[in-house]
């Protein structure tokens, strides 16, 4: 017994000095990219088990790098996911709900701390490359929440007169009212194109991507951040014409093709500057796919469902960390994580203060350079009406009764259409042990009563702290997004 607990002592004492001496290597005020890509699904790329395409890129990253392969979004719509990222908040403390529209007069609220203003206290040169989607009114968008520089489509790709449900009503009533107004493109605070056309998304993915390696090439002798949310591969799918048809394999695949080059031309810049054992590359998506869209959706492979639900294909997410020679090449992390984890570990790695707000992720440099346990309790899963649907803990999710949509089974179609989903509904408690059943098709609550009771108490937890809608709780810790009052400028103003 004593040299077991002597061998033990001498491998956990290893374990601390590797994970310290990594830690200490990190914190060379390492620059760090954020690449988040749209809608992609959790099988959508090579490492992770995509087989009808290649990305050859995110191969490499891969084998240079860390995969995560239990990273989890807070929502699985799009605002409420980025900003749950960029604040390191479960979207609910800070407000969002959902996807705001080309007609919200909110946004995310001046009192927030982004990722981006912690590194602006360390000097670090800052830009925002892509879909915003946390307010469009000039108060609301990058520059005013510590991103020196802003570039991109301020919501969804979809929000243009030329979304299905526009063109049907159209086509129903030719003087119907179009449900979006045209599609503006923004840099810093002013719309530099007030209508992007197709043709315009079709280089967007490209356009985007010069910008990136341009701002990397203006600040080699200073640190920065770079956060690149690619506003592929959401519907409607646009590749340039170097990918566009190249392959038998459809638009969804050209998007993502394209999406891997880009990410190579990152790889490619970094290392041509020598940046690269100096600079945190992260590729994550910020909710999975859109499954109704059929053909033109990605896959969530074994698990369940998709974008819109609180089952693991809408919120666990393919996601890959690299810095070369930094963080141990070719290896996999399984312990769960989430994006409201990257602002507290992103101000460890740059010395930064954490926001004088609570935040509800967790520094995770040590699963990031060592198989160190998963520093979350619990994490809990709200959707966009503000109800709670599911909590869960390193191996066990408890779902609670709801309702949520499926495509039940069918393909879809394959034009860019969406075809209906279907209401299904959980009608009692169910309890899904994700360590041996990740597709969460086996409820066993009745064989494990204690592991239900346990969530159901860190549930409590969560529902005292920000509410929830099925059972009419209010949260004690809930900061409300800010509005667009009178005396603000909007989009578009001169």
């Amino acid at each position: 017994m004593f040299f077991s607990c002597v061998f033990a002592f001498v491998l956990a004492l290893s374990s601390f000095t590797s994970v310290t001496k990594a830690s200490e290597s990190l914190e060379e005020t390492p620059n760090i990219v954020l690449i988040f890509i749209d809608d992609m699904g959790y099988a959508d790329i090579g490492p992770f088990g995509a087989t009808r395409y290649e990305t050859p890129n995110l191969d490499r990253m891969a084998r240079n790098g860390r995969c995560f392969t239990d990273f989890i979004v807070s929502s699985a719509v799009c605002s409420a996911s980025r900003a749950a990222l960029l604040t390191g908040c479960i979207h609910e403390r800070v407000g969002f709900r959902g996807a705001l529209g080309p007609n919200a007069k909110t946004g995310i609220a001046e009192r927030e701390t982004t990722i981006a203003e912690l590194c602006k206290t360390k000097n670090y040169a800052t830009a925002c490359i892509g879909k915003w989607h946390l307010g469009h009114h000039p108060k609301f968008l990058p520059t005013r929440h510590g991103f020196d520089d802003y570039y991109g489509l301020p919501y969804s790709n979809d929000m243009w007169p030329f979304h299905p449900a526009a063109i049907a009503a159209r086509n129903k009533d030719p003087k119907s009212p179009s449900i979006y107004p045209a599609l503006p493109m923004v840099e810093g605070n002013r719309v530099v194109d007030p209508e992007v056309t197709a043709d315009d998304q079709k280089v967007m993915t490209r356009d985007y991507t010069t910008r990136a390696v341009s701002f990397i090439e203006s600040n080699v002798q200073r640190p920065f951040f770079l956060y690149l949310p690619h506003s592929m591969v959401h519907v409607p799918l646009y590749s340039s014409a170097e990918f566009e048809g190249k392959q038998p394999t459809g638009p969804y695949a050209d998007a993502v093709r394209e999406v891997d080059w880009s990410v190579g031309q990152i790889l490619d810049t970094l290392e041509r500057l020598k940046l690269s054992e100096r600079t945190l590359v992260i590729f994550s998506s910020d909710n999975g796919p859109w499954l109704s869209y059929g053909e033109h959706a990605g896959s969530a492979g074994a698990l369940r469902e998709g974008k819109g639900t609180a089952w693991e294909g809408g919120v666990r997410v393919p996601t890959i960390m690299q810095m070369t020679g930094r963080l141990p090449a070719g290896t996999v992390c399984d312990k769960l994580a989430s994006t409201i984890d990257v602002l507290p570990t992103v101000a460890h790695l740059v010395g930064a203060e954490l926001p004088s707000l609570a935040i509800d992720g967790k520094n995770i440099l040590p699963l990031m350079v060592s198989d160190s346990p998963s520093p979350h309790e619990s994490i809990p899963y709200f959707y966009a009406d503000g109800q709670l649907q599911a909590i869960r803990s390193e191996r066990w999710k408890l779902v609670f009764p709801h309702q949520y949509r499926s495509i039940a089974g069918h393909m879809g179609r394959n034009d860019g259409r969406p075809i209906d989903y279907q209401n299904r509904k959980v009608e009692m408690a169910e309890l899904y042990d994700l360590e041996n059943d990740v597709s969460e098709s086996t409820n066993v609550i009745d064989a494990n009563p204690e592991q239900a009771a346990a969530l159901k108490l860190l549930a409590d937890y969560w529902r005292n702290e920000l509410g929830d809608s099925l059972t009419g709780k209010k949260g004690n810790a809930v900061r409300p997004m800010d509005p667009l009052e009178a005396k603000d400028p909007v989009l578009g103003d001169r």
